[in-house]
């Protein structure tokens, strides 16, 4: 399976995206907005497929605009009461930009059902390194916030009290969750972004109570399954993206199980991931 380049440059894409998704998605969970990975995913596919229609590669697209909503969602309602208001708005508009394209792109269908499912064994050396580098951007990005990032999505009250900016800590997390979604968005597509960076990060809240086993248990369980479904799509000519997908949601399932019947533990919060320990 390694002798192809092709299986060798999979292999490197899925671990790029694997270790990004699951540090990211980790929080992205831990903060209760699930929904705004989703809604990033469906902004980048109107990005790349208005990258398309100009001339660009459609990764570009997919990065400039997905950044460009998770700011605005960041800026539009930094509160949890917020939230879902201000990303159903950019999301809806978005949607309706990728409508118009859509009806530009019509003679584009293989290009489409990649950008929708993904296409890990299509990833070349050029498109790699760029990964690489926006992998290194967001996880840079996402430790220079994370002290901060972790006391604002506790105790949101209590860190604005001390001088913490929660639109600040909301408008830079939410640019990480953009540049993560836009590397799923190249293994999975944009319709299963939750596959890596929802799926993995929510099994592995359901196992740890620390913060630090929580993030190493989400990456862990994030590159098994990106590893494991090539692997698996490989052996069977199946889709890449369904058999990490399937995976992904068996692992959940079983840490759910996992964790309900084991004994009663307290749930993760201040005491157990505070975030000056």
């Amino acid at each position: 399976m390694l002798d192809y380049d092709f299986m060798r440059h999979a292999f490197a894409a899925a671990t790029i995206v694997a270790v990004v998704s699951g540090l990211v998605g980790y929080f992205l969970v831990l903060r209760g907005q699930t929904f705004a990975g989703h809604a990033l995913a469906h902004v980048g596919f109107t990005g790349a497929t208005g990258a398309v229609l100009i001339g660009i590669p459609p990764l570009w697209g997919l990065v400039l605009l997905t950044v460009a909503a998770g700011v605005g969602m960041g800026f539009l309602g930094e509160r949890i009461g917020e939230r879902d208001v201000a990303i159903g708005i950019v999301l809806a508009f978005s949607l309706g930009l990728g409508l118009l394209f859509l009806h530009f792109f019509t003679a584009y269908a293989t290009q489409v059902t990649a950008l929708l499912f993904g296409n890990v064994l299509g990833v070349d050396v050029a498109t790699l390194w760029t990964m690489l580098g926006l992998g290194v951007l967001c996880l840079a990005g996402l430790g220079v916030i994370a002290r901060p990032l972790l006391f604002a999505s506790l105790q949101p009250e209590l860190a604005e009290a001390k001088g913490v900016s929660l639109r600040l800590v909301s408008v830079l997390f939410l640019a990480a969750v953009a540049l993560a979604t836009a590397e799923c968005a190249q293994i999975v597509g944009v319709l299963l972004v939750f596959t890596l960076m929802v799926g993995p990060a929510a099994a592995a809240q359901q196992l740890a109570t620390r913060l630090g086993s929580g993030l190493l248990l989400s990456v862990a369980l994030a590159i098994a399954e990106a590893w494991l479904g090539i692997a698996l799509a490989y052996w069977t000519d199946w889709p890449t993206s369904f058999w990490i997908t399937a995976l992904s949601a068996g692992a959940y399932l079983a840490a759910s199980r996992k964790a309900r019947g084991s004994a009663p533990r307290p749930r993760q919060g201040p005491s157990s991931l505070h975030p000056l320990t």
